[in-house]
């Protein structure tokens, strides 16, 4: 009787699991059916002013019963899939936002995929066009101006959203914008690619190495398929990987193609990727680069847009773009409705549906992410697309996250109005000082066949994200890493706003990189609260990375004109650090690492100064002692 009582439990267990796992895979295959079950979906060719065709899909909701606003994401990244009957899973900023029911398009940038033309990276800004002439801010209003006049139920009210380069395109649709856009969302926005991405003070960002070709392999033609491919390092060991290569022009054989996808190595100089190219013919920032920026150009948004930029605190690609989209546009349009959200995310981590947020290995809280998307993204679009659109959305001017207390903030103006400046010295002894006790050196030999890691993983990745985070002891137990620490503090000291360090310093040779780097050191007897940290890891001592920049010393006095140290001369190095929102809490210590090399994030510094370190040969490296002075400085913005 037992055992038949036993047999009984377990089939109807069994059968309650399977049931479960039935309706399981059925809510999600219905979750992947859902665009597919809502939506009509139709391509078309929008014809630009020049002539030139532009793919965009359109995704219109199949109640007809009432009329929608158009939400735009123009992309240099694929409007995929293509074709009758084939349907993306998700489509718009959020799944709110997509089962509200709004007219979703997305439309391949030109020259990308499936649009005619000629793809110019970060193509310039043209102030003063004659009547036929184009540029990215001419193709938007044209698109929009298309959709409004043809797709079937709009309400005559536009939204543009994108995260990272569709970010930038959504920020160049509020320029000279057109009458029926109405609400933009800039979210990890490129503003100046000599300043993001791939660039950062005039750094080569060579951790990125393996993105060029996406953005510089030639195209003519509409093709549904990748005309560009990534460059092979076969390795896991992307640190030995670059070490070896040696030189920057050492790589110029990975962009070397033709029409059959070969690699034609004959001429080590030869170059086909029009982007890299374009990065090694132009290392400083000339005019090439700057008519390529766009927040130059926001003193044209009308205030008939309204926006909001969206960026995260620890957005390893575009922090710059979005921290000064918003800055620019409220220097130069003040009445405009501008708020910015800053929360504790990488690149784009806002828009995923993940419970748990974490960065790396740091833990921030749940439902950070999804809250965004319901109390703050959908409300934006709703108000100015669909309600009165009156400045008074309810939304805060600032939403900052502070990462440090883990809690979010709303302000009427960012940097708060209660925010001072206060500087602390890097003095001897390692410490951290509120007065300058001292005006002596502190020295180190930077060795360029042994540079301070980035991170101490071994890995070879597309592009870096997680080391934003990352624990910071392993740089700080090197001899070429200083660093410099306050006491244990006694009462919270909040960072909200920009860091500025005053370096004095000199070298031994007559180049050299200056990298600051600003950490939390947690107190010993944290317990882990992120069971996905990586296993050799502790919260205990952990030295998050709060904020860290770098500035190619070439250009510490002009990004335009670089020029060489003069060895063993007292000289000063001013870095811009972004923003940050930080609260150090009592318990923890604030701690600056100063190094000279962050191996491979930035290319190596062959510190001799050369015309243009993308051709410099490998005699032109050399090892060199450099100095930090004991009345250098740091300058936080601290709230009050």
């Amino acid at each position: 009787m037992k055992k038949q009582l036993y047999f009984v439990l377990l089939t109807l267990l069994l059968s309650a699991s399977c049931a479960k796992k039935n309706q399981s895979s059925a809510n999600k295959k219905q979750e992947q059916n859902y665009v597919q079950n809502h939506y009509n979906k139709k391509e078309v060719k929008i014809t630009m002013r020049d002539g030139v065709k532009l793919h965009a899909t359109i995704y219109s909701p199949k109640d007809t019963s009432k009329t929608y606003p158009i939400l735009l994401q123009r992309t240099p990244y694929s409007c995929q899939p293509y074709g009758d009957g084939t349907f993306k899973n998700k489509i718009g900023p959020n799944p709110i936002l997509m089962k509200e029911g709004n007219i979703i398009v997305y439309e391949d940038v030109r020259g990308r995929w499936m649009s005619e033309g000629v793809y110019d990276n970060m193509r310039a800004y043209i102030p003063n066009k004659q009547e036929k002439e184009t540029d990215e801010t001419t193709d938007t209003y044209d698109t929009i101006d298309w959709l409004v006049k043809n797709v079937s139920n709009n309400n005559g009210n536009v939204g543009t959203w994108g995260i990272s380069y569709p970010g930038h395109y959504a920020t160049v649709s509020t320029i000279d914008a057109h009458p029926a856009l109405k609400a933009a969302s800039p979210q990890a926005c490129i503003g100046d690619f000599f300043f993001d991405d791939f660039h950062h003070n005039g750094a080569f960002l060579l951790s990125y190495f393996r993105a060029v070709s996406l953005f510089g392999t030639y195209k003519d033609q509409p093709t549904d398929s990748a005309w560009y491919s990534f460059p092979e390092m076969n390795t896991q060991d992307q640190y030995q990987f670059f070490l070896d290569k040696g030189p920057l022009k050492n790589l110029n054989e990975y962009f070397q193609y033709d029409k059959l996808d070969t690699k034609v190595t004959n001429s080590k100089n030869r170059i086909d990727d029009f982007f890299w190219k374009e990065i090694v013919e132009h290392p400083n920032y000339d005019s090439v680069w700057q008519s390529k920026g766009i927040i130059q150009h926001l003193n044209k948004v009308p205030s008939s847009v309204a926006t909001m930029i969206v960026g995260g605190w620890f957005d390893a690609e575009d922090l710059y773009g979005p921290l000064e989209t918003y800055k620019g546009i409220e220097k130069h349009q003040p009445n405009n409705y501008n708020t910015m959200v800053f929360g504790p995310w990488d690149h784009g981590g806002w828009s995923r549906n993940k419970v748990k947020n974490t960065v790396g290995n740091y833990y921030f809280g749940d439902s950070i992410s999804l809250n965004f998307q319901k109390e703050i993204e959908t409300k934006f679009f709703n108000h100015f697309l669909k309600e009165d659109g009156s400045n008074n959305s309810g939304l805060p001017e600032a939403y900052v996250f502070d990462t440090g207390k883990k809690e979010w903030q709303s302000y009427d103006v960012w940097p708060p109005k209660n925010a001072s400046k206060q500087t602390f010295f890097l003095s001897e002894d390692e410490k951290l000082s509120s007065s300058k006790l001292s005006n002596n050196k502190i020295s180190f030999v930077s060795d360029i066949k042994h540079p301070v890691p980035y991170s101490e993983d071994i890995k070879t990745v597309f592009t870096p994200r997680k080391y934003m985070t990352d624990d910071q002891r392993f740089a700080a137990r090197r001899p070429d890493a200083l660093v410099f620490e306050t006491e244990i503090l006694d009462n919270d000291i909040t960072l909200a706003g920009d860091i500025l360090a005053k370096l004095k310093v000199a070298t031994t040779g007559n180049a050299a990189d200056w990298i600051v780097k600003v950490i939390d050191v947690h107190p010993h007897d944290l317990k882990n609260d992120n069971e996905e940290m990586q296993g050799h890891l502790k919260l205990s001592n952990y030295h998050l990375m709060v904020r860290s920049e770098v500035l190619r010393g070439r250009f510490r006095n002009s990004f335009a004109k670089p020029e060489p140290f003069i060895p063993n001369k007292k000289t000063d190095v001013n870095i811009e650090l972004q923003d940050v929102f930080h609260t150090f809490k009592k318990g923890h210590k604030i701690h600056i690492q100063v190094q000279s090399t962050w191996f491979p994030l930035i290319d190596l510094n062959p510190q001799t100064y050369v015309e243009n370190i993308y051709k410099a040969n490998e005699d032109d490296f050399k090892n060199q002692t450099h100095s930090v002075f004991t009345d250098s400085s740091i300058e936080f913005t601290i709230l009050k």
